[in-house]
């Protein structure tokens, strides 16, 4: 059978990369193991976080599926750091787990030019170092000149309790063997990474009433910007706060011999921000107590989630160290705690678009590249799919910059500088987060989305209507002033604001840290006709008016430098400040451009500002 695209996984990965091919109207074949278990949640059942959130919202503006899932599934909806700036804030929903599950199954399955196998890959058809199709299992062969692998965790999964071991990609699933094995021979860069995950209790055996409740917001802000939120009204259910002690320290540390992390039975590396337990208590054994949230997995609420007590300890000590916390005294466990070891490919053998160096028409997707995380891989999944279906269409490649998007930093930091650990998306990460906010996804992303064909025309209209009432708002902050007269200054002392001296720019008024929609509209009134995301976006901008302006400068002057040609003949064993890796690796590769040398795998931006440098003191050199 002939296809265009074939997608091997339906993870979180696989879902985004398999829609985004299908819509964008090439024909699409997904192979999954179990289709019943499409868009599963292997972890905690949540969508979004600090910068997962961003991650979420982006993939969303581009026309993706996980925003409208959690919207439709979701349990509980919160903004993290709400106290702080809008750029290091992050939405996170609850999510009920059955039903994302579906939901995604069904759209998966009711999807044009998209069909589905379930099947395992057993290896990939490759004429001439180059991707021609899959052969599964079952002995079938199905061709297409683009193959993306999301598989997962499933590449010769090992999962780990105590010292029981089993080969499975999921608990109770099959583990990818011979595909795991196919790749290695294929000459790909391949490691080994653990992730875990934590019990499930019965929720009948938990006593909420000694534990600290955790509500949503009200009213609750829907991930995607397709979600109507003057209708958004979904009842929300609470988690629940409890803590570890010292029994539970003790429990643990008294088993330490029992535990695959400790035993050299793992010799995966971990996800260093995201540890298990008994890692929690080994590196910082001087806390009294780590902080356990007990969150629902499904509307009924049957069974919760135990976040922060994710383990590969023997069955009995979990029992143990879970009834020794707090409002679980009388816990039953459903499901047990584990530690899965998988193999993954260096992200470092990729190109941006995420197609694989060494094969033509391979690109891998998700936890295959060292990531960890929904978010991460549905990300990555989108841009794979995106990328194999312009190809199909015989257009150019789609890459998102540093300066565009989260998704850029995310696919820039791995193609670049690849990772030993399950890497995980941090605010941190983008250099211009101030610019690449959440609640600005939207604006910065769905031209492209449109462009692409996954986002409608009356969607498309609306974000451009949107677009211009924000400028049309900004042009009058900034080009108008207000004067101190007895009536303005009134006005001010009424909503509680400080009074001004002299003829002051609007922009500047409104940026004061506590300007809200109600005292705009106070002493602006026709800035009511406005949407409030659209108010919103204005008292951003408006705050951090000179930040932001100083971030857009930083950006053109890097567009600037990386249009600078390199020099032929240019010595780069003679500049200091620059390490022979990266050295060696430009001596060989000779790009003509900056921009080109910031394409080559390790070449940091800090890097290219030195050989810039150089440049510009040759170029005045010669000059003289």
């Amino acid at each position: 059978m002939n296809y265009d695209v074939i997608v091997i996984g339906g993870g979180h990965a696989g879902i985004e990369a398999s829609l985004a091919a299908a819509r964008m109207g090439v024909k699409t074949l997904l192979i999954t193991i179990l289709a019943e278990q499409i868009g599963a949640s292997s972890c905690n059942p949540a969508i979004g976080g600090l910068a997962k959130g961003h991650l979420v919202k982006e993939i969303d503006a581009l026309g993706g599926e996980m925003g409208l899932a959690t919207d439709a599934t979701g349990l509980q909806f919160r903004t993290l750091n709400a106290s702080k700036g809008p750029a290091v804030r992050g939405s996170r929903a609850q999510i009920d787990m059955d039903r994302y599950r579906i939901y995604m199954r069904e759209v998966v399955l009711n999807t044009e030019n998209l069909e589905v196998k379930q099947e395992i890959v057993a290896g990939l058809i490759v004429e001439n170092r180059t991707a021609k199709g899959v052969e599964t299992q079952l002995g079938n062969r199905y061709q297409a000149p683009k193959v993306i692998i999301a598989a997962g965790t499933f590449l010769d999964g090992t999962i780990h309790i105590g010292d029981k071991q089993q080969k499975a990609g999921r608990q109770g699933e099959f583990a990818s063997i011979e595909l795991a094995e196919y790749l290695r021979s294929l000459g790909l860069t391949i490691g080994r990474l653990k992730t875990g995950t934590c019990a499930r209790i019965d929720g009948k055996s938990i006593d909420f009433e000694v534990m600290e409740v955790q509500g949503g917001d009200e009213p609750p802000i829907p991930f995607s910007f397709r979600t109507d939120r003057a209708t958004f009204h979904p009842e929300q259910l609470p988690c629940h706060v409890t803590y570890t002690n010292e029994e539970t320290h003790t429990i643990i540390e008294s088993n330490f011999d029992r535990a695959p992390l400790f035993s050299g039975q793992i010799e995966g590396v971990g996800p260093r921000y995201c540890p298990s337990i008994e890692d929690k208590v080994n590196r910082f054994r001087e806390r009294p107590r780590h902080q356990i949230f007990v969150e629902p997995q499904t509307r009924e609420a049957t069974e919760y989630y135990i976040n922060g007590m994710s383990t590969s300890l023997p069955t009995d000590v979990q029992l143990d160290m879970i009834r020794s916390v707090e409002g679980m005294e009388e816990a039953k466990i459903v499901r047990y705690g584990y530690a899965i070891e998988y193999d993954f490919v260096q992200p470092t053998d990729l190109a941006h678009t995420l197609e694989t160096k060494a094969i033509d028409g391979l690109y891998c997707a998700g936890q295959i590249n060292g990531t960890t995380g929904y978010e991460e891989a549905a990300a990555q999944g989108l841009m794979a799919g995106i990328n194999a279906a312009l190809t199909i269409q015989g257009k150019e490649p789609f890459v998102l910059g540093r300066d565009e998007a989260y998704i850029g930093v995310l696919i820039d930091d791995l193609v670049t500088k690849g990772t030993k650990e399950p890497y995980r998306m941090f605010t941190s990460r983008a250099e211009y987060r101030l610019l690449l906010r959440e609640d600005n996804a939207d604006l910065r992303l769905s031209h492209y989305g449109r462009r692409l064909g996954l986002l409608d025309e009356v969607y498309a209209q609306k974000v451009e209507q949107k677009k211009a009432a924000i400028q049309e708002g900004l042009l009058f902050l900034r080009e108008n002033y207000a004067t101190p007269t007895k009536a303005f200054l009134s006005q001010l002392e009424a909503i509680g604001q400080m009074k001004i001296n002299d003829k002051t720019c609007w922009m500047d008024i409104i940026g004061r840290g506590d300007f809200d929609r109600e005292k705009l509209i106070a002493i602006l009134p026709e800035f009511d006709r406005y949407d409030v995301d659209v108010i919103e976006q204005l008292l951003v901008e408006a705050k951090y008016s000179r930040y932001i302006e100083k971030q857009q400068q930083q950006i053109n002057k890097m567009h600037e430098m990386l249009k600078v040609k390199i020099p032929e003949d240019f010595a780069y064993e003679n500049v200091s400040g620059v390490s022979n890796e990266i050295v060696e690796k430009l001596q060989k590769a000779t790009p003509p451009t900056l921009f080109g040398a910031s394409q080559i795998s390790g070449v940091t931006p800090a890097a290219l500002e030195i050989i810039h440098i150089y440049i510009k003191m040759r170029q005045k050199t010669t000059a003289e």
